[in-house]
């Protein structure tokens, strides 16, 4: 009696080890697929400093002033100045001071990563579900309630990039040949790279 029980439990076990692995199975065998080119534009959104990577339509601040009232404005007040979310403007000559005020105005470097920011987590309870009209034209009213657009400026790929923010110089360049890093696209995961990349 005791033979047959310890029997059916190593059968049990077996059984539920053969199914364990034949569903591991099933889920690896769809990695390594080629992802297709929806997935693909889904997934890489990046807007790079330069303008690199920003989508083609345009935007105004009249529609971004509508745009940033309905989709906005409960966040970050009704004239940028903070409410749940934080200040988007104002803060200008305070960055050294004991209580800097970080706003798209006084510390950004690069207009394009408003946009970047924009588009990839805004609104904060909906990220990405402004189109790209929607996010050039609240781009263009953040822009202009800053001081950094004329009234009557319109934003698409090539004036964006071609705004120059109030902090450019703020920043530097780390060009110290031990951090430099270029990126990878093809063999990124060479054994050699990989192995620096888990040595930092």
């Amino acid at each position: 009696m005791a033979e047959r029980k310890h029997f059916s439990k190593a059968l049990l076990l077996g059984t539920m080890v053969f199914l364990a692995s034949t569903a591991a199975q099933a889920s690896f065998d769809s990695l390594g697929s080629t992802p297709t080119e929806e997935q693909i534009a889904a997934w890489s959104i990046d807007i790079f400093p330069d303008g690199k990577g920003l989508p083609p339509g345009h935007g105004t601040i009249t529609r971004g002033e509508q745009v940033y009232r309905s989709k906005c404005m409960s966040c970050h007040g009704d004239n940028l100045q903070g409410a749940y979310g934080p200040a988007l403007m104002g803060g200008s000559g305070s960055l050294a001071s004991e209580k800097p005020l970080k706003t798209i105005g006084s510390y950004w470097p690069y207009a394009t990563t408003v946009f970047d920011y924009i588009r990839r987590a805004m609104p904060f309870q909906a990220p990405q579900s402004l189109t790209n009209e929607e996010v050039y034209s609240v781009t263009a009213y953040l822009l202009r309630k800053n001081g950094v657009l004329p009234a009557d400026a319109t934003l698409d790929a090539n004036t964006l990039k071609a705004v120059r923010m109030p902090n450019r110089d703020g920043f530097y360049v780390d060009d110290r040949p031990d951090v430099k890093v270029s990126r990878c696209m093809t063999s990124c995961l060479s054994p050699t790279k990989a192995s620096l990349n888990r040595g930092r």
